[in-house]
């Protein structure tokens, strides 16, 4: 559709109001309103579950491997060293980690809870958190042997103990005796504790030594299973076939999506959800558009008869009015854009603003575990909006301005 000069001046014309037509103005503005307030909000929201998506998926698969392997039978995996040479021979694959992995009762001056202990080796610990050592307080890591544990900071809270103190660890896979069977107890000193900034690992993990672990859960030799990362968790697949050839049948793999799959997909369908309730505002906006247009073209019956009279054909009039109804939508729309994209820009900011404006903290990091809102701004998301919104704009033109080409002029004219 090919727009000429007399066509753009007669539609921008009509969309500057007059006073008998403010009523009409008023209408089309807060289609615009509408339309970029629905992009830059569904660009804004978009973002921030993207960066909540790529926080959670790096402090859990910061604190998981990506791949999990297991034996197919009780006892372990008793070969953990060469089924970790064979894995660490695939492509893709960066790290190896074999580890004793069970439940336990958790006893301390301040009360007892079950936590889930973790054996690993120290050099292990340290390769796998990399540069976030730091979260390890109280240099807990450099002091862990086979007699001390590493507490997550909440567990330490509520157990009331700190580096020094005394912990007890209750198995309930024990000693068959005469009498039943004797729940394994033993008492551990607390070497540190850490912060990987989730819940449920804070306030639920304890980390011994390998050998420890191996010792305490009667896995003499064993691991309960070999924790592996790859380059790309995101394309883990590629590597899940290649790994189960080397390791052979014995053996099953789980990769991080199968054992967190309900966490993400209940964050993915919520932001599925969010996505299609904002994208409703831009619905809203652009059935506006259609009402204020239809509304346009009935107020300027008399004017396009005339047009009509003096040669212009139903093509002129139909582009005259589609281009009046979708500059609202492109103005709309580019204005969400910069809008969106500025937010997401200085959202620490506008938060901080915010606070020292209401005197509240919108973002307490003890309760998101986050120093600040995480911020993803995916281009191909933002295409998809923006795209979304102009093709809702044109198809709500689409109709007016087919009303208004169809307009007999005669009819028209008689009734003015």
């Amino acid at each position: 559709m090919i727009f000429g000069a007399f066509e753009r001046m007669v539609a921008f014309r009509y969309l500057r109001a007059r006073r008998q037509e403010s009523f009409i103005s008023v209408i089309a503005f807060f289609s615009l309103a509408g339309i970029m307030l629905g992009v830059a909000t569904l660009i804004i929201v978009m973002a921030v579950m993207n960066g909540f998506r790529a926080e959670l998926m790096g402090k859990i698969l910061g604190f998981n491997g990506d791949l999990s392997v297991v034996a197919m039978r009780p006892g372990g995996i008793s070969d953990y060293d060469v089924l970790a040479a064979k894995a660490r021979a695939v492509a893709g694959v960066t790290a190896v980690i074999p580890l004793v992995e069970s439940e336990v009762l958790v006893s301390g001056p301040g009360g007892a809870q079950g936590a889930k202990v973790r054996g690993q080796r120290p050099s292990d610990i340290k390769a796998q958190f990399g540069d976030k050592i730091a979260m390890l307080h109280n240099a807990g890591l450099e002091s862990l042997d086979d007699d001390s544990v590493l507490l997550g900071r909440r567990l330490a809270y509520t157990l009331g103990v700190g580096p020094g103190d005394q912990v007890t660890l209750l198995s309930p896979n024990g000693t068959a005796t005469a009498l039943g069977t004797v729940p394994r107890v033993k008492t551990y000193k607390v070497a540190g504790t850490f912060d990987v900034g989730m819940y449920e690992y804070d306030s639920g993990f304890v980390y011994m030594t390998l050998p420890a672990a191996q010792l305490f859960f009667k896995l003499p030799d064993a691991v309960s299973q070999l924790e592996i990362k790859v380059v790309d968790p995101d394309a883990v697949w590629q590597q899940k076939g290649a790994v189960q050839t080397a390791l052979g049948p014995n053996v099953r793999l789980f990769d991080w999506q199968q054992s967190s799959a309900a966490f993400f997909n209940a964050v993915q369908t919520e932001r599925n959800v969010m996505f299609l309730i904002l994208t409703l505002i831009i619905v809203v906006a652009a059935f506006n558009v259609i009402s204020s247009m239809i509304m346009l073209v009935k107020d300027k019956g008399r004017d396009i008869a005339i047009l009509r009279t003096m040669g212009a054909t139903r093509g002129t009039i139909m582009r005259i009015f589609f281009m009046a109804g979708a500059s609202v939508g492109v103005v709309g729309t580019t204005l969400g854009f910069f809008l969106g994209l500025g937010f997401c820009e200085n959202i620490e900011r506008i938060r901080a603003f915010l606070q020292s404006l209401t005197g509240t903290d919108l973002f307490n990091p003890e309760i998101y575990f986050l120093s600040q809102i995480p911020i993803v701004v995916d281009s191909g998301e933002v295409g998809t909006v923006v795209g979304l919104s102009l093709a809702l704009s044109f198809l709500a033109t689409i109709y007016p301005s087919w009303r208004a080409a169809r307009l007999d002029p005669v009819e028209a004219l008689r009734y003015e």
